[in-house]
């Protein structure tokens, strides 16, 4: 029912359930980001009745993101809701691994089969200069665990001198733990403090890298977003590229996102957002909100266009519109 200027079919919504995370990832946020007042941010009840609007409208899958979507309190009750959702086909999770140990319950019960956890290095110092805060065997441990339970997916972003050493040793965990694997472009969301373009290394780079040890072997596999995946030879995994700079994957583009604070966003790589939050609370019916979703899709546009010789294209963190 949804559908853009472009005859593009949105299927897809990536729902950020809070801007707030226990990591500071450098190429996320600034050190010192200060994160919205609770009181602009939906409640899980409207979080699910919007969810539940867009489900309405066509949409099949949700990934609930953040910030870090498990530090929202409230969560659980949103991740069984959306579950109970029988016209929900997928619901999947992306997440920084550090609190699967302490969600593993609700997540075991819920609809959720797949999750993406963002691992940019193996190495602890390493990890720790990129996170700022995080702990990485703290990660890997519940790592161990999840993978017992769900299908993983390991998200790295590529930095030049920071983890490009560092990208056979991420295929090579990925392979020995069954998991699948997806390297990411960075992207010029918010003023983080440094130039992106002097580490900034582009998927042609990565894959030329991983080939000096491993088959890339071409397939049809598709999960719903925008990674072009290829085959490890001799394996049970992917390795997964997300090129918004190298290889622009715009012109089948089925997604839009809500921010935590109730905005519609069209692009991740657009500023412009439409204000649902206050409709939502105006109405008891859901018409409005409806007919609001419907119209606003005449303004997504073809395109991202991001520009890394600017510093930012766009002006709000990664962390607030989720990935």
């Amino acid at each position: 029912m949804l559908q853009d200027p472009f005859k593009r079919k949105i299927n897809y919504l990536r729902l950020s359930v809070t801007d707030r995370c226990d990591f500071r990832c450098q190429y996320c946020m600034s050190e010192d980001i200060e994160f919205m007042p609770k009181h602009q941010m939906l409640t899980i009840e409207e979080m699910n009745r919007l969810a539940n609007i867009f489900i309405n409208l066509g949409v099949e899958k949700i990934r609930l993101t953040g910030g870090e979507p498990l530090v929202r309190r409230g969560v659980n009750e949103l991740i069984d809701k959306l579950s109970q959702n029988k016209k929900l086909k997928e619901l999947t999770l992306t997440t920084n691994g550090s609190q699967l140990d302490q969600k593993l319950d609700v997540l075991k019960q819920s609809k959720i089969k797949r999750i993406n956890v963002s691992l940019d290095s193996l190495c602890s110092e390493n990890f720790k200069k990129i996170t700022r805060i995080g702990n990485l065997n703290e990660v890997l441990a519940n790592l161990e665990i999840a993978k017992e339970y769900f299908q993983i997916k390991l998200n790295t972003v590529l930095m030049k001198n920071i983890n490009d050493h560092e990208i056979i040793d991420l295929v090579s965990y990925a392979v020995e733990q069954n998991f699948n694997i997806s390297f990411i472009e960075q992207m010029p969301l918010g003023e983080i403090g440094y130039d992106r373009s002097t580490s900034f290394i582009n998927s042609n780079e990565a894959k030329k890298i991983i080939e000096k040890k491993y088959i890339l072997e071409e397939n049809n596999k598709r999960t719903g977003g925008p990674a072009v995946y290829w085959k490890i030879k001799g394996s049970n995994s992917f390795v997964g590229f997300i090129s918004p700079h190298s290889h622009n994957f715009c012109d089948s583009c089925n997604r839009v996102r809500v921010s935590a604070d109730g905005y519609l966003h069209l692009c991740l790589g657009h500023d412009e957002k439409v204000n649902l939050i206050e409709p939502l609370r105006d109405h008891d019916t859901d018409h409005a909100v409806e007919r609001l979703i419907i119209d606003s899709l005449s303004n997504k546009p073809k395109s991202h266009e991001f520009n890394l010789e600017n510093k930012t294209n766009v002006i709000r963190f990664m962390s607030h519109t989720g990935g």
